[in-house]
């Protein structure tokens, strides 16, 4: 079985293909049951105000840890790790404008770049299919999809603007279920934030993902949505900090704590 195949893959052995240029695509669905997350890397001096930001906004930026400046290792979350290259993919904002998708952040790596961690929601999704909801996007080896709606985050400091939800169709009979389930890690999201009509929170078109790849729906599923950590990069899209390096949706960076370790019951 190949590394595009093997989903049972450990995180650490994941991370060194990663770094090693043999694994370049969505992470969802691989190193079951571990925490992956989204990524946003910062200069100090915007630090406290996104801090701040995840504090005021826990649905979409729950924070899983974060590095001192200029550091790189995960050293809570992920041992051994490095920021800088066991990412399978990243985007770098500069004044809002995304420049850049790269393999490797190291030669435009600075000693002030603060690093957050931030829960993501494929975290659960082995909960989920533990619990008899199998996911399409898993199923098809795509991304699941992502969208900018009308909900508004909290201001903190420089940061403001539109929260960004993840979706899965969810078997209406198994709607109730995937709340039951993934109420258990708020941390990773938690909860889905809507359920249903898509419009209602600003998406006119659930086939046109703003992130990620279009859906597959079948007749009784019902799109349920999930706060997002792809947020950052609608925050950076619309606050305009001089740089922002983040994850690109998708590509988490895996790290070795159990999803089980942040369940709440």
């Amino acid at each position: 079985m190949t590394i595009a195949t093997n989903y049972q893959i450990s995180p650490s052995l994941l991370r060194s293909e990663i770094r090693n240029g043999k694994f370049k695509k969505p992470t969802s669905g691989f190193a079951p049951g571990h925490i992956q997350t989204n990524v946003a890397i910062l200069p100090k001096k915007y630090a406290f105000d996104f801090l701040l930001f995840c504090q005021r906004n826990p649905k979409p930026c729950p924070i899983i840890e974060v590095l001192e400046p200029g550091k790189y290792e995960a050293q809570l979350t992920a041992p051994n790790s490095d920021i800088r290259s066991d990412v399978p993919l990243y985007r770098v904002y500069e004044h809002g404008i995304l420049t850049q998708e790269t393999n490797n952040i190291t030669n435009i790596w600075t000693s002030d770049l603060v690093t957050f961690l931030l829960g993501c929601s494929f975290s659960f999704e082995s909960a989920l299919k533990n619990n008899g909801i199998n996911l399409a996007h898993i199923k098809n080896n795509t991304n699941v999809s992502m969208y900018i709606t009308n909900i508004p985050t909290s201001p903190a400091g420089m940061f403001s603007g539109p929260m960004v939800v993840s979706m899965r169709p969810i078997p209406n009979n198994k709607v109730i279920r995937s709340v039951q389930v993934t109420s258990r890690f708020p941390e990773v999201h938690g909860a889905p934030i809507h359920i249903g009509n898509p419009e209602l929170i600003g998406i006119d078109d659930i086939y046109a993902p703003h992130f990620g790849d279009a859906p597959e729906l079948n007749p009784g599923d019902v799109p349920v949505f999930w706060a997002c950590g792809v947020t950052p990069q609608a925050i950076a899209m619309n606050s305009k900090p001089s740089i922002m390096i983040t994850h690109s949706p998708g590509h988490m960076f895996v790290t070795d704590k159990m999803d089980e370790d942040y369940s709440i019951l």
